[in-house]
């Protein structure tokens, strides 16, 4: 695929984004130039914030949602543990953690590489696996760094 057909297909993958949010009544921030969209999704708890980019250098569009918050100094080892203890049952996408200053996203991206279609329903999908996945452990990350439960009980959770 040339630099153009990327674009193109980038352009309209980033339509298809606005499309499904439009859909659903989502209120979100778009950067047509940039390609890129920023919403805010309520779930049980701790609000959702995600950024969603469509990369046509890469042929990808990802889903990238942050914690409102970063793990303690001396809970980054904690973290850590944690983090792979919640990737490991992930069916899609992966929390990533920067142990340097205890930061944690969660990521699942799509490929446009060889013509793959990139629809509205695609997209939803990847908003409402990725917000579900996050609403599910923001509130466990955040109770382990204020220290509320132990990596242990972290870990028995996932076990039940």
């Amino acid at each position: 695929m040339d630099n153009e057909q990327k674009i193109l297909k980038g352009k309209e993958a980033f339509a298809n984004i606005c499309a499904m949010m439009d859909s659903h009544n989502w209120r979100y921030e778009k950067d047509e130039e940039k390609l890129k969209i920023r919403c805010t999704l309520h779930g049980d708890d701790i609000p959702v914030d995600f950024l969603m980019r469509v990369d046509t250098e890469r042929c990808i569009v990802s889903y990238i949602s942050w914690m409102p918050f970063h793990m303690p100094e001396d809970k980054r080892v904690e973290g850590a543990v944690a983090v792979c203890v919640a990737g490991y049952g992930l069916v899609d996408g992966s929390f990533d953690y920067d142990i340097s200053d205890g930061e944690i996203t969660f990521r699942l991206t799509a490929s446009y590489q060889g013509g793959a279609q990139l629809t509205p329903d695609l997209f939803e999908y990847m908003v409402y696996v990725a917000t579900s996945t996050v609403d599910r452990y923001n509130d466990k990350f955040l109770s382990l760094s204020k220290g509320t439960i132990t990596l242990q009980q972290f870990i028995d959770s996932e076990k039940a």
